[in-house]
């Protein structure tokens, strides 16, 4: 049975950091691109960066230089690192694990709410 499973969510102030992490079970994590997206209310999911088996990372523009994505493949977690938190990235915040090659699959976590208020 495949798990994804988020943690670290919470309420921080404006210009504050947070670490997400996301626990994996029931994949071959090294072969997997690992993502985090996130949703806020009434909008669509977004993505907001994502890290490939080979370990190159790609990042949504309105998170560049303030969030950093890592896997540790022994650990089969990833994490997001997020500082100088906004308002404006209150969201929940999903993990995905994904697998290009034939045969394809993806999976998803179940979410962990991130509130950035004073």
């Amino acid at each position: 049975q495949v798990q994804l499973v988020e943690s670290g969510g919470g309420l921080v102030q404006p210009g504050g950091s947070l670490r997400l992490s996301c626990a994996t079970s029931g994949i071959i994590f090294s072969i997997y691109t690992m993502g985090w997206y996130r949703q806020a209310p009434g909008k669509q999911r977004e993505l907001v960066a994502r890290i490939f088996s080979g370990g190159s990372t790609t990042y949504a523009d309105s998170v560049k230089g303030r969030f950093t994505i890592s896997r540790d493949n022994a650990k089969s977690t990833v994490y997001l690192q997020m500082n100088s938190l906004k308002p404006e990235d209150t969201a929940t915040y999903y993990c995905n694990a994904e697998k290009v090659v034939r045969p394809t699959s993806e999976y998803w976590g179940q979410g962990t709410q991130v509130t950035v208020s004073s």
